[in-house]
């Protein structure tokens, strides 16, 4: 089969494309034909090693897809060839990754895909689902009524935050960075989108919650918390889940006399019955076409690096999923 991977952590220009043996499945794994692929900034962070895990030699890169079961182990029960299927767990803890024609998954890792889910759109939201499942409903436990700030909310997790919150019942004001990505976050269901180039983000949010933020998850990887504190609630709960090289001041006394919390996560470590769980809601959400996603280009597997080093020059401007076919 044609797979895209690397020897070793490095640059995009590490990636190779070419003939690896087809996996064969064990008694509890699936053999799914891969049908589509994105990119997540976590791949290009295991790629290069600043994300260090062991990898098995050569690495399949990639974490996401949606394919159609080829075969089945013996042991597995719960899929049977031609089912459509998702996954967002390869690709690490030793396993290989999705970037190739076929991929073995463990059966408790896969996910069954709704007729009515269109296969590329899924494979590119589901990471940023499963994040924003994490933090919203794990993490912060969100209530109906809440009031969630979304920094970025126009942009990969932003847009899974907003339409999992307003699903959950909370009360929505995201940030973005043009009129443009203002209509995106209104559109999936945001009360109120600040232009923060041009607006007072501070003034339009006490406006939109006079007792302050109930929940505040900023997607940029620059938190700064001294404006964070500043306009939370009582009980208030900070997510964090970008910023690896971040270390940003903390108003220490203005924290803890709110009683806020602060939540640190990497869906990376997300447990199997937890992935298990989020899989659930997200399923019931693509079958009501109620879960979207923005699609940047389309791209042949072969072209996995170019994939690569685009998200990593462009990321500040690619406000959408990069998706790849075998």
């Amino acid at each position: 089969m044609k797979a895209a991977h690397v020897d070793k952590p490095g640059p995009p220009e590490t990636i190779r494309y070419g003939d690896l043996p087809k996996p064969a499945p064990d008694h509890h794994q699936v053999l799914v034909k891969v049908r589509a692929l994105t990119v997540n900034p976590v791949d290009t962070y295991i790629r290069g090693g600043s994300y260090p895990i062991a990898l098995p030699q050569p690495f399949i890169i990639g974490r996401d897809m949606a394919g159609i079961v080829e075969s089945a182990g013996g042991a597995v029960t719960r899929f049977r060839p031609g089912q459509r299927v998702w996954c967002n767990n390869q690709g690490y803890n030793g396993r290989q990754g999705t970037f190739s024609e076929y991929v073995v998954i463990d059966e408790e890792l896969l996910y069954s895909l709704p007729d009515k889910a269109d296969e590329r759109e899924t494979v590119a939201v589901v990471h940023s689902a499963l994040t924003a499942y994490i933090g919203l409903i794990r993490a912060a436990r969100i209530q109906p009524g809440e009031k969630l700030l979304v920094h970025g909310g126009a942009g990969n997790v932003g847009t899974a935050v907003i339409q999992l919150a307003r699903h959950l019942g909370a009360h929505v004001i995201a940030t973005a960075s043009s009129a443009e990505r203002i209509r995106r976050c209104l559109d999936l269901g945001a009360e109120r989108a600040v232009n923060y180039k041009t607006e007072d983000v501070e003034r339009a949010i006490r406006g939109f919650a006079p007792e302050g933020i109930d929940v505040h998850w900023d997607t940029s990887g620059r938190p700064d918390f001294e404006r964070a504190v500043a306009l939370m609630a009582r009980r208030g709960r900070i997510l964090v889940m970008a910023g690896l090289g971040a270390h940003p001041t903390f108003p220490v006394g203005a924290f803890y006399t709110r009683d806020c919390s602060t939540y640190g996560f990497a869906i990376t470590n997300a447990t199997t019955p937890e992935l298990r769980e989020c899989s659930k809601t997200i399923n019931s959400l693509l079958e009501g076409g109620n879960l979207r996603a923005r699609i940047d280009r389309v791209m042949p597997l072969a072209q996995a690096a170019t994939a690569h080093r685009l998200l990593e020059e462009r990321a500040s401007e690619i406000y959408s999923k990069i998706v790849l076919v075998p």
